[in-house]
């Protein structure tokens, strides 16, 4: 346990590990009825077809392929059921040709010529045809040249030898050359994982190869088969949907020299966007896995397939590790190759997860802070109109432009609303944007500079006796009576 846990790490938690190190998955929860599969664990569909009506006529159109297709005791039988009836069928005709040219009761008689020497009955006529077709030729039965109906039997009887011969032995050969025996050194994980990875929520299972000899060109596909039913109220039983193991970034190319966890990231594109770990004892799905590439050896086309029910999907494991470093080569231990252990994984959907990250962002409250105080702004912005209304027309002309309030204001505003943003901001951020030179810096040194330039254009248009009163450009509430100095004070504040 020491080991592992040197190897793992301390969070990680080993569901079980049997004498030879195997770990076993986790006790489920208390188990449902047998569930009827779509496809079973060794890849066999459990589908039949039936009621096909007039349609049967279409498997004797390819007859080929009915009968590769047959199981091998059917091939046995019709193997054996063929050559019987052809060889019976020829005996038969040479029989009918010595009974009806007499030769059967002539056999004996050393002056006549028979069609077929020595043959005086069925058993001779079975023999004869036997060593022809079969090229033996013992010498002791052969066709002569006065029976030309003989001659164009053994015609025919080539031919349809070879016709016979081509077709029973093509189909042999093709039979037991099919690719299927392959897959069984094609090995699935027996449950599949969720997990976190690469900082996202994703479903794994594994796949390996038995085998020296590769997988030319592997290829993996996965089907999420699900009923649904329709807005419009059409249900759709076994509803077949894709789950990206990888299609876009080339991941489902397969090197299949070694075990390999097959991922599918689970996200806002995914059927299992609200798949959580409560969710799963109530769903119902099955998981189609397949699995194509090229037999090396034989050059044909290998399909190996399997599946996992919601109750075979285990969530918050990993898969442990099988590859390992040796003295010039990497070892790989199958014991390992079905074993899991547990690692954090937060219960809940994608969905949610998403969800709750944006409740908790604390973006969201400097947001409407700023719009409030944007609205406010904007009450303080008209109440100095009106205040600039009821000012005398000098003093309107002294304040100069009639928008430099407000752009006072508003540059006044959005420093604020800044200055409240940073206060929300985590105290990294905020190290960050209070080290000198940055943009808020440059932003005051700017607003100073607005400031003070529309003060000096609308001191410069007063006349000389106000320029003066104002000093140069200053301040000349000194010099203004109290009650325009209290009101001017009240503008500005």
């Amino acid at each position: 346990m020491s080991a592992l846990r040197r190897k793992l790490g301390d969070e990680y938690q080993v569901v079980s590990t049997s004498a030879s190190g195997g770990g076993l998955p986790p006790p489920r929860s208390a188990p449902r009825g047998k569930r009827q599969r779509f496809v079973d664990k060794n890849g066999r569909c459990n589908v039949q077809h039936g009621n096909l009506g007039g349609e049967t006529s279409r498997y004797l159109s390819d007859l080929f392929t009915t009968l590769v297709d047959l199981k091998w005791r059917w091939n046995l039988f019709i193997f054996i059921l063929t050559y019987t009836v052809a060889w019976l069928f020829m005996a038969s005709m040479w029989w009918v040709i010595a009974y009806m040219r007499g030769d059967l009761n002539k056999a004996h008689d050393d002056s006549y010529t028979p069609c077929v020497a020595n043959v005086y009955n069925f058993p001779s006529a079975f023999l004869f045809f036997i060593e022809t077709e079969a090229t033996i030729g013992y010498g002791y039965r052969y066709i002569t040249d006065k029976c030309p109906e003989g001659i164009i039997l053994f015609l025919f009887q080539s031919i349809l030898g070879s016709i016979v011969d081509a077709f029973l032995i093509g189909c042999m050969f093709i039979k037991m050359s099919q690719p299927k025996k392959r897959a069984e050194t094609l090995m699935f994980s027996e449950h599949a994982a969720i997990s976190m990875r690469d900082g996202k929520l994703t479903l794994m299972f594994r796949v390996g190869n038995l085998r020296n000899s590769h997988m030319v060109s592997a290829q993996i596909r996965c089907k999420l088969l699900k009923s649904r039913q329709t807005p419009e109220g059409e249900f759709l039983p076994l509803d077949q949907l894709e789950l990206d193991v990888g299609f876009s970034t080339g991941a489902d190319q397969l090197f299949l020299v070694s075990p390999l966890t097959i991922c599918h990231v689970i996200d806002s594109k995914s059927p299992f966007y609200d798949l959580s770990q409560r969710s799963m004892h109530t769903e119902q799905f099955e998981i189609v896995v397949i699995l194509e590439g090229i037999v090396e050896t034989t050059g044909m086309t290998c399909q190996a397939r399997t599946s996992y029910t919601e109750d075979e999907v285990l969530w918050g494991h990993r898969f442990f590790p099988v590859i390992s470093l040796e003295e010039g080569f990497f070892k790989v231990d199958y014991s390992q190759f079905h074993a899991t252990f547990e690692v954090p994984t937060p219960p809940y959907s994608v969905k949610e997860q998403e969800e709750m990250l944006l409740m908790s962002s604390p973006l969201i409250a400097p947001a409407v802070s700023n719009s409030k105080e944007r609205n406010s702004s904007v009450e303080c912005l008209d109440g100095l109109d009106e205040v600039g209304t009821k000012l005398p027309s000098k003093l309107q002309k002294i304040t100069g432009r009639d928008d430099f309030p407000k752009k006072l204001l508003r540059m006044s505003s959005t420093t604020s609303e800044k200055a409240y943003s940073m206060g929300d901001l985590p105290m990294k951020l905020q190290r960050i944007s209070s080290v000198p030179g940055n943009s808020e810096e440059k932003l005051g040194s700017k607003t100073t500079k607005m400031m003070s330039d529309p003060m000096s254009q609308s001191v410069a248009e007063l006349p000389p006796k106000l320029q003066k009163l104002s000093g140069g450009g200053g301040r000349m509430e000194g010099n203004l009576p109290p009650k325009l100095r209290k009101m001017n004070s009240d503008r500005f504040t």
